[in-house]
């Protein structure tokens, strides 16, 4: 079978490549074998190919933080899952085209849907959903903003907050995103700069803001955090800049304003095996009816897997770059 493989950290396009492994084999007592049928390329799986990430793999690795398929064998004793059924990777290592599992690394999902976006479940929809409920108690009519509103996360976003009644600011890099955005459900759409907090007040109309959820650190993090009332919270969870969270002490301490951040493995972990599968099967439900949704750049197959990396580390792109490992998807 076909896989995905690095020996050394770089950058993804240039040391990530397709190499033939021995297929799985027949699954173990407790375990499942999956066809994966699509993965998407995450930000996160950029940092770990380029060493940059929390967790650095042991050479030479298989990345794929996410992936969705469907089981082709059961072991004798799994009783969660069946032959056929699709499911939901929640381990590692899935840019492959068969991945044998354990019956607990895998969550069936609901029948139907679109399988590119239930290749996303796993961590935007999930992210999105946690910051907006665990860090600042958001009423209907109350206002969040966010940064890198554009990408997977911050669309998912968009959609939760609406479907909550919880209006949203979002903020994004270049003119050009806001019919995409509105059309998500998003309340009030601004071009970063060194004038957003003039602007964010312009847009809610003087609105407190109390909740901000930051995707690029740098200096955007501290102008996030001067458009918040006092007493809020800059929840960080990416950094698309490169560059540490810059944010002034007249805001954390005259204003008292917090920064936290957000790292899904341990919100997960945080969580009993009952509540991730609550929250799973609420978030799969929502993507099969069409509620959650992101968009498609492209799809790329497993061999064109370096022009895939490429694509997806642009920084202007009209959505996710997804692979399909055993062939195109309906």
């Amino acid at each position: 079978m076909k896989i995905v493989e690095f020996a050394e950290f770089g950058a993804a396009h240039e040391v990530a490549h397709c190499a033939e492994a021995p297929d799985p084999g027949p699954p173990a007592d407790d375990g499942v074998i999956v066809e994966v049928e699509a993965f998407p390329i995450n930000p996160v799986d950029l940092l770990t190919i380029e060493g940059r990430y929390a967790v650095r793999p042991p050479l030479p690795a298989t990345p794929g933080s996410e992936g969705v398929g469907r089981v082709v064998a059961t072991g004798a004793g799994v009783t969660s899952v069946a032959t056929g059924e699709r499911v939901l990777l929640m381990g590692r290592a899935n840019w492959v085209q068969r991945r044998a599992c354990k019956e607990h690394e895998v969550l069936r999902l609901p029948p139907g849907g679109d399988v590119l976006q239930l290749a996303m479940l796993k961590i935007n929809p999930a992210t999105a959903l946690l910051m907006l409920r665990n860090y600042v108690a958001l009423a209907p009519g109350d206002w969040l903003i966010q940064n890198a509103a554009n990408s997977g996360v911050g669309n998912n976003l968009v959609r939760l907050a609406r479907a909550e009644g919880v209006r949203t600011v979002n903020v994004v890099r270049r003119v050009g995103l806001e019919a995409s955005l509105a059309a998500a459900g998003a309340d009030a759409v601004v071009v970063d700069g060194d004038d957003l907090p003039d602007r964010v007040r312009g847009a809610t109309d003087g609105a407190e803001i109390r909740l901000a959820i930051d995707a690029v650190a740098g200096e955007a993090s501290g102008r996030l955090a001067a458009c918040l009332a006092e007493g809020g919270t800059v929840v960080n969870y990416g950094l698309l800049s490169g560059r540490p969270c810059a944010i002034e002490p007249h805001h954390l301490v005259f204003r008292g304003v917090t920064l936290t951040g957000f790292w899904l493995v341990k919100g997960l972990g945080a969580m009993s095996a009952d509540q991730r599968g609550a929250l799973y099967a609420d978030l799969g439900r929502r993507v099969a009816a069409g509620d959650l949704h992101v968009d498609v750049a492209a799809t790329y197959a497993i061999d064109d897997i370096a022009p895939a990396l490429e694509h997806a580390a642009r920084g202007e792109r009209g959505g996710k770059v997804l692979v399909t490992p055993n062939g195109p998807v309906g």
